[in-house]
């Protein structure tokens, strides 16, 4: 970020209790519920200051669901090859391709992602 008031780059310092080199999404996941994070941001140049609090309201977590992240793997991988292709012929015929197989596919998928046949 650039300093509002010169335009030169600021530091972001997230502490006062955490090391220098602590990233504030670092500082965010490690926090624990209701616990306040301090950001300082400074510009060296001229001065500017500014400082803001978060708080961590509530975490929520979720046991890992391993088809989920085989999915999300593979829909990374997938998009992955999809930006090395330049045709878009190619694009194209994949995308045909893939809403055949969608709609020859026995199982469908309802909006609570529950399969049914």
């Amino acid at each position: 970020m650039d300093c509002p008031a010169c335009g030169s780059p600021v530091t972001l310092e997230v502490g006062p209790d955490r090391p220098l080199s602590t990233s504030l999404s670092d500082a965010v996941l490690a926090a624990e519920e209701d616990e306040r994070i301090e950001v300082s941001r400074d510009c060296w140049d001229c001065g500017w200051h500014e400082m803001r609090q978060l708080r961590i309201e509530s975490i929520d977590t979720t046991a890992g669901d391993e088809t989920a992240v085989e999915r999300a793997g593979l829909i990374d991988e997938i998009t992955d090859e999809l930006a090395e292709i330049d045709q878009v012929t190619t694009l194209e015929e994949l995308l045909t391709e893939a809403r055949r197989q969608r709609r020859a596919d026995p199982v469908t998928t309802d909006t609570d992602g529950n399969a049914t046949e």
